[in-house]
């Protein structure tokens, strides 16, 4: 079975609610995690927009999440460290945590993508996603995307 990444708040490809965006409470959306490979000894959780004036812009990152985790809750607070270990790396607002979508102008594309890694990343709280990305490197196992759609009214 392929790994896969799902949210109960949007199909992929489809609208992200305003709950999570800027123009709501911006809570992080809940997600939905199967299929990771048995080998796996952690997760990564990037969401960036690629459609962002200045480039791609991060709104979440999350790493060393253990493999049994079947996905986040709504509203996950943010935090450098979690209890069960996983860590936040840092956005492009420069804070950990979730920062839900906010375009400027015109409908943006979210991109969340999960892999899951053959070890644990050695990274401080703060990271940012071309370290987590330079530290994963050679340990990605599988990947799998959920892309969601939000432009303000």
């Amino acid at each position: 079975m392929a790994m896969s990444l799902a949210s109960p708040a949007f199909a992929n490809n489809g609208l992200i609610p305003s709950r999570h965006t800027c123009d709501g409470a911006d809570l992080s959306p809940p997600l939905v995690f199967s299929g990771v490979p048995a080998p796996a000894a952690s997760l990564v959780l990037v969401c960036d927009d690629p459609d962002a004036v200045s480039g791609v812009w991060d709104h979440f990152l999350i790493f060393n999440l253990s493999p049994a985790t079947p996905g986040l809750p709504e509203g996950l607070p943010a935090m450098d460290a979690y209890p069960d270990g996983s860590v936040s790396g840092k956005n492009s607002w420069g804070r950990t945590g979730y920062s839900g979508p906010c375009p400027s102008s015109g409908p943006h594309r979210y991109v969340f993508t999960l892999y899951a890694l053959d070890a644990r990343l050695p990274l401080l709280p703060g990271a940012g996603k071309g370290d987590i990305l330079r530290a994963a490197k050679g340990h990605i196992l599988a990947s799998a995307t959920l892309i969601g759609r939000y432009g303000r009214r």
